[in-house]
């Protein structure tokens, strides 16, 4: 078992944390944590199942206008609408 600190909610402040035999079979890294002043859990890591968000942004393809407009436009009735 490895010992690490944590805040810990229940207790309000920072704890000793150590993780607890491991039924699931990640050995040493499990991502379980528990409290060793009140037993509270503590789950390291994202949520099993969800992919990390990529770092960066999608960029508009070479040649097209930032926001998809080409040209200004104007709703019909507005001051600038010509008919």
């Amino acid at each position: 078992m490895s010992d690490q600190e944590f805040h810990c909610d229940t207790c309000g402040s920072v704890q000793r944390f150590e993780a607890p035999p491991c039924r699931d079979g990640h050995g040493a890294d499990c991502p379980e944590r528990a409290c060793t002043r009140c037993g509270a859990a503590l789950l390291l890591g994202a949520p099993p199942g969800l992919a990390p968000r990529p770092a960066t942004r999608r960029q508009p393809p070479a040649g097209s206008p930032v926001g998809g407009r080409t040209r200004a436009t104007t709703r019909p009735g507005s001051p600038r609408h010509a008919a």
